[in-house]
């Protein structure tokens, strides 16, 4: 039987994000395909010879990668899940931090914040070699071991290898939405029937602060459901403190609610700097909302055609595209579309396939 390691940063679980769950929804699909999977993150220890195959996630936290491939010689793959945080950095940081950032090379600046973290949270830095190579090396030299590349887009792939001066075997898998969940039928709620909704980690990359401008005081309202990461607790008392009547914030919603709130709702708009897929905008599409995504990152290659695009930078653009989507139909053939290319099941068989491929099975 094929057994697989998978392993990700420290805090997956801690300050879940989008990777959090495309990591957890494949081991459940590669089980239900006959893999043994098990779950580790980067500071516990693994029994490498158990498994025929280590599968990474997150190549942006290289120190994490490099402690584990430097003990074993076990095969690896790596879903890269490459978020370029360049942009958010240079226009919308503020303070000392925006001014570092626009001094510095991107790579320099995440190697600064692996320190800081390091300082500020107790995060461990797993791998000496890190430390004296730098981000760039670092990324590098795992790419470079690894048997393959699992990015969430062709445009992924090719960002990559543009910023690392690196071509690599790469197979696309894309991000997906659970087809045993969306195709239930969930009761309406009445709270969320027409509104504009942002579901996603409340940090300065996703932007909320600029949709919450975008919108506050207007006919149309706004819900926030998120947590703020432990290096963003400024920025959610910023939005807090911005919020108006017709805008509200509270915390994650969870399983049916979750869902339910999806298919109640007009509108997802996830106005970030930066985005690989945004795995909320998928779901809530599937469930029947229209959508507004970011114009930056790779978000184009899943939704072209089928939702309305806005600048993260421009509060007058995000306010546009909302209005525009709120007034629009919805597509049902976008759903189709969904649940036949971005769904879980569908990443974990391209997922087994690369496994085959670099075991020779």
């Amino acid at each position: 039987m094929l057994k697989v390691a998978f392993i990700s940063r420290s805090t997956l679980f801690s300050s879940p994000g989008g990777d959090s769950t495309q990591l957890e929804m494949t081991a459940k699909c590669l089980r239900a395909l006959g893999v043994t999977v098990d779950i580790y993150i980067s500071g516990q220890v693994v029994n490498y010879s158990e498994y025929n195959l280590l599968h990474f996630f997150n190549i942006i936290r290289p120190a994490d990668i490099i402690t584990h491939i430097d003990r074993t010689d076990t095969p690896f793959v790596v879903s890269t899940i490459f978020v370029q945080y360049g942009e958010y950095e240079k226009k919308a940081r503020k303070g000392i931090g925006g001014i570092v950032s626009n001094l510095l090379p991107e790579n320099t600046i995440e190697y600064v914040k692996v320190i800081a973290r390091r300082v500020l949270n107790g995060e461990k830095i797993g791998s000496y070699k890190y430390l004296l190579w730098g981000h760039k090396r670092s990324i590098q030299y795992i790419a470079r071991k690894a048997a393959c590349l699992l990015p969430n887009s062709h445009n992924e792939y090719r960002r990559f290898a543009a910023m690392y001066n690196i071509e690599r075997p790469y197979r696309f898998v894309p991000n997906g939405v659970d087809s045993n969940i969306v195709n239930k039928v969930y009761t309406p709620i009445a709270t969320y029937k027409g509104a504009v909704i942002c579901m996603g980690r409340i940090e300065g990359r996703k932007n909320q602060l600029s949709l919450i401008r975008a919108l506050k005081n207007t006919a149309l309202r706004l819900f926030i459901h998120g947590k703020p990461s432990p290096n963003n607790m400024a920025y959610f008392d910023l939005c807090k403190a911005e919020a108006t009547e017709n805008i509200h914030i509270s915390e994650w919603l969870q399983d049916e609610e979750l869902y339910a709130v999806y298919s109640s709702a007009k509108v997802h708009c996830l106005p970030s700097y930066f985005e690989t897929t945004g795995l909320s905008s998928l779901e809530a599409a599937v469930m029947g909302c229209n959508i507004v995504v970011t114009d930056k990152g790779d978000t184009n290659e899943y939704f072209e055609g089928y939702a309305w695009f806005c600048d993260p930078d421009d509060t007058a653009s995000i306010r546009k595209a909302v209005e525009d989507a709120h007034k629009a139909p919805y597509n049902q053939s976008f759903r189709e579309k969904i649940l036949s290319d971005y769904t879980w099941e569908k990443a974990a068989a391209e997922t087994l396939i690369v496994y085959k491929q670099v075991l020779g099975l």
